[in-house]
């Protein structure tokens, strides 16, 4: 993903300015530019109408653009264009000389020492249901295991699976599948596996391949009414099972700690000497349905650190105290030449709990910008739940936040401290023009992340992300793993996807309001009547668009 932001050179931008248009050139060619498109226009137009929601025609009018390129397994240069557009009294555009700026996109985040990767997360979104047409269940069904289809078993009839599988899955899907696929060519590789879900067919048939050169733990744990991963029926038994025919039944360990076994990584090492982290399940929803992350640590340190933590967890992984009181619950420091990082295993003691640590980080002195993605922020009481409320309070700190909840859809946190509720199960009833039905993904959450970004820009940026909740359960109770990377380009990263699932969720807040408004949603033209503002105006007046412009930009 590539995050473009625009200024204007001095000043502020004439009245008749509408905003930007956006082209890019792909590395299979370099010579064509190609525009972005636009969701809304000037005047209604049909979906299907190309030329009308070219960004050409239809500018951005937003002083920042998250922009994807259309094939998440080509990697290489890409150059953007931006020209501001104007329009006359006639309702005729032109535009101005355009910026250009050239960027690798696709290759690793910090070669040799830490890469980032994501799930695309969109099955709710008109970028879905356009590409794909599928909005209904029953559609929905053909494409991803639907309510009593085995999801070990399951094998798409949907035509276009492949295409849309590896466009859901994004980069975090090619990540995991590469690292099994290294993890299998080389014999001398021997595989560490933490698994919390593990449903996913095409994973599950690449850990059956590694034979006893794998050792996996997977979650066994159940609720209060006996339904969980621990059932005879589920599909990690099932998973367990079957790895336990080529792997050895003594290589397959099942548990839960206090709560959960919630960590998700795979330590590879032989040739490849590479950790796997973060937030993503290895499950249907995790990779295909769900806002995630997933993070690779380079080199033998890291491989070596996860590994024992594998060991503590086998040894001492049914008990919080007996982990805790292990050398592995302590944070461990690994370096590379640009980029460094600390790992906590939990659960953790009294001692080493990290939740008022991390609450102690966000508001420290000097940060000025916070921007979060945090599954259950709403239900999480705690230190990091009153330290974000407490930096979004403060007017000297620019917070963007997306927090989802267990029921009742997303919270969108905006800078101006207003919390903006969305419930993606509405937009598949009156949705207004021109915007279509749209699938929910099923039951559950979809926004899965844990991660906060500090001082996006700045040489001391730093994230803190991983499977751990920002909950007491996940610093006492659960296995889990945290980790603090402090790297301004590992930080961008995550900002970057702070600001396109912000987006979209404000977007969808706006579609949900749009049905209450004659018109619809419609691009903004120039003011025509005295005491009209142009549609840039809030970007210039005191306030957080102001903020977010000159943040960014």
């Amino acid at each position: 993903m590539a995050l473009l932001s625009m200024n204007w050179r001095s000043g502020s931008p004439p009245d008749d300015f509408v905003g930007f248009s956006i082209s890019y050139a792909a590395p299979w060619d370099p010579t064509k530019f190609v525009y972005v498109s636009n969701r809304l226009t000037f005047q209604a137009a049909r979906r299907d109408d190309s030329v009308a929601h070219r960004s050409l025609n239809a500018p951005i009018q937003m002083f920042r653009w998250v922009s994807f390129p259309p094939f998440p397994r080509v990697w290489g240069e890409y150059t953007f264009r931006v020209e501001p557009a104007f329009m006359d009294d006639q309702d005729q555009l032109s535009h101005g000389e355009h910026q250009q700026a050239a960027m690798e996109l696709g290759g690793f985040t910090r070669p040799g020492e830490l890469d980032v990767a994501f799930t695309r997360g969109f099955v709710s979104s008109q970028a879905f249901v356009d590409r794909y047409e599928l909005d209904q269940p029953a559609e929905m069904a053909t494409l991803i295991p639907g309510s009593g289809a085995d999801p070990l078993t399951f094998v798409p009839s949907y035509d276009k699976a492949d295409d849309a599988l590896e466009w859901m899955g994004f980069q975090a899907r090619d990540r995991i599948l590469r690292l099994l696929d290294q993890a299998i060519a080389d014999p001398t590789a021997q595989v560490r596996v933490v698994a919390y879900d593990l449903n996913l067919r095409e994973m599950v048939d690449r850990l059956a391949q590694l034979g006893d050169r794998l050792r996996i733990i997977i979650d066994d744990s159940v609720n209060e009414e006996g339904k969980g991963h621990g059932e005879t029926e589920s599909p990690e038994t099932h998973a367990a099972e079957r790895l336990e025919q080529t792997a050895g039944a003594d290589q397959v360990a099942r548990q839960h700690v206090g709560g959960l076994q919630h960590n998700k990584f795979i330590a590879v090492g032989g040739e490849v000497q590479r950790v796997l982290c973060g937030s993503t399940n290895f499950s249907w929803r995790g990779v295909y349905v769900q806002n995630n992350h997933v993070v690779q640590l380079l080199g033998e340190e890291a491989v070596g650190l996860f590994t024992q933590a594998f060991d503590a967890y086998r040894e001492h992984g049914t008990q919080p105290a007996d982990f805790a009181a292990t050398e592995l619950s302590g944070p461990h420091d690994l370096t590379w030449p640009t980029a460094a990082a600390r790992v906590t295993f939990s659960p953790h003691t009294s001692q080493n709990a990290m939740l008022q640590a991390i609450a102690d980080d966000i508001t420290s002195a000097g940060v000025h910008s916070v921007l979060y993605s945090l599954a259950f922020l709403s239900q999480t009481e705690g230190p990091v739940r009153a330290a974000i409320k407490r930096v979004t309070e403060d007017p000297d700190v620019f917070v963007y936040g997306i927090a989802d909840k267990r029921v009742g859809g997303i919270d969108v946190q905006g800078p101006d401290g207003n919390v903006q509720p969305v419930f993606p199960e509405n937009l598949s009833e009156n949705v207004p023009e021109p915007f279509r039905s749209e699938p929910t993904g099923g039951g559950g959450i979809r926004m899965h992340h844990k991660f906060v970004v500090l001082n996006f820009g700045k040489p001391d940026a730093r994230v803190w992300l991983g499977s751990y909740n920002f909950s007491s359960a996940a610093d006492r109770d659960n296995g889990e793993n945290l980790v603090l990377v402090r790297d301004p380009v590992v930080a961008a990263s995550f900002a970057i996807e702070a600001l396109r699932i912000f987006d979209h969720y404000s977007f969808r807040v706006k579609q949900q309001d749009a049905q209450l408004l004659p018109g619809g949603l419609l691009l903004r033209k120039p003011p025509r009547i005295a005491g009209d503002d142009a549609w840039w105006q809030k970007y210039y007046d005191a306030g957080p668009r102001q903020r977010d412009r000159l943040l960014f930009a």
